[in-house]
């Protein structure tokens, strides 16, 4: 959540950011906060004064009782008590106010970086890189025409999953439900070579491999700022009141919470393969055909913990990370700068990676590499200690997906079909022992 220091002497700069992002009375929101720190400072002020009162007035007591002075002592003892009361009701005031104020930081999402986009929907967002032609950077997505340098291919991988024996969602729906697909043979061995391929290379670039539980606390989910914006889209077991992790972000990042690091341990770079759990309320149409949009998938995560002043070059080595894979699996892919409207409520800002779907026409999302500056490290109370400085300061902390496997497996699908049969990156071939699917 957005600091208090920032929010008093830059408001006019956050108010601009939350508008930046389309957050409905952005003004009205940051009075509101403004006023109830007022009132809780107010309280704590208060509450000072008095115990500090009450601390000489028990002095006095003390004095009093030497001197045989026993009734002054008595009316003494009373006023302490008075004092006493005042100052409950005073604390019980301060822990109303800061209730409210956290549940109002809460609700407000982090503010954009200066360098995103105006805009208010996917169309509005920024393609700054890509391997097809027919693209400049600064063209906006909704003026994009396709023109993938592959051959075009036939078959949407739906159909390619049957033909060649991979993947069987008939059979996940006679299990579980639409969302959750049984991958069956070469298909299963594909998942199992793209998981150990990213992780092998997240290991080259200097991560340190986590397997995380893939169920959390609700503390968890409110760190990382899952809860309490995005609990209708978590799968929820009730009884103990945990949560299935939409992504692997949440546990790893939640190893930090309450936690003050070393700046000389900065960054921190941690990669974690988890299944992923995701409801995905409303959604329907073409869009959740076959791998598009799935209930439970697998997914390799990577998690940077850094200082506010190197967190930018992170950000940057974790986008050169994602797109080395791409082009190691020879996809042809597009990178997008998301504007203020489409990003998510924690980052500061985001980039989407995305895939071409020949057989589909459409381009697939396949990772989004996200800073999300203090908000975060705010919410955990993870915080570094600056080298010299015995004062502990908020942490940046930063995600991405490398990657997220159902739509690399569609399009690695239907971007390498051939009359012979499925063709195989040649970077992918060690991991799967084979270099075609026939």
């Amino acid at each position: 959540m957005l600091t208090l220091r920032l929010i008093n002497e830059e408001t006019e700069r956050v108010v601009r950011g939350l508008e930046k992002k389309h957050f409905r009375g952005a003004a009205e929101a940051i009075a509101a906060v403004q006023a109830t720190d007022r009132r809780r400072r107010e309280a704590q002020q208060q509450l000072d004064q008095l115990l500090a009162e009450s601390k000489k007035k028990a002095a006095e007591i003390g004095q009093l009782m030497k001197q045989g002075l026993r009734e002054q002592a008595d009316a003494a003892k009373a006023a302490v008590a008075e004092l006493k009361e005042r100052s409950r009701q005073l604390e019980a005031a301060m822990d109303e106010a800061q209730r409210q104020l956290t549940e109002q930081l809460c609700q407000i999402p982090n503010i954009p970086y200066d360098e995103v986009p105006e805009g208010s929907c996917a169309d509005d967002n920024v393609v700054v890189k890509s391997n097809l032609r027919e693209c400049q950077p600064g063209d906006t997505v909704g003026n994009w025409t396709a023109n993938p340098v592959v051959e075009a291919a036939r078959l949407p991988h739906w159909e390619l999953a049957r033909k060649y024996n991979l993947i069987d969602f008939d059979l996940g729906v006679k299990i579980t439900g639409a969302g959750f697909p049984v991958y069956i043979g070469k298909g299963a061995q594909l998942q199992r070579a793209l998981i150990n391929f990213f992780l092998a290379e997240a290991a080259k670039a200097g991560y340190t491999e986590i397997m995380p539980p893939t169920v959390v606390n609700a503390a968890s989910g409110y760190g990382t700022g899952q809860l309490p914006d995005k609990e209708g889209q978590m799968y929820h077991a009730e009884v103990d009141d945990f949560y299935l992790i939409p992504t692997a972000e949440v546990p790893v990042t939640n190893i930090y919470r309450d936690v003050i690091l070393d700046e000389r341990d900065l960054p921190v770079k941690n990669c974690a393969y988890t299944q992923c759990f995701r409801r995905e309320a409303g959604s329907y149409g073409k869009d959740v055909r076959g791998l598009n949009r799935l209930h439970e998938f697998s997914k390799i995560e990577i998690v940077r913990i850094d200082t506010p002043e190197h967190s930018r070059e992170s950000h940057r080595e974790m986008l050169a990370h994602v797109e080395s894979l791409l082009v190691k699996l020879e996809l042809p892919y597009r990178i997008l700068r998301l504007c203020g409207g489409d990003q998510s409520f924690t980052s500061a800002i985001c980039y989407d990676f995305e895939v071409y779907s020949e057989a589909q026409q459409r381009w697939l999302e396949v990772s989004s590499v996200s800073n999300f500056d203090t908000y975060q490290a705010n919410r955990l109370h993870c915080r570094y200690r600056p080298e010299g400085s015995k004062k502990p300061e908020l942490c940046h902390t930063l995600n991405g997906s490398a990657l997220a496997l159902p739509r690399i497996v569609a399009a690695l699908l239907e971007n390498n079909q051939t009359e012979e049969g499925i063709r195989i990156p040649a970077a992918l071939q060690p991991y799967t022992g084979f270099d075609i699917i026939t």
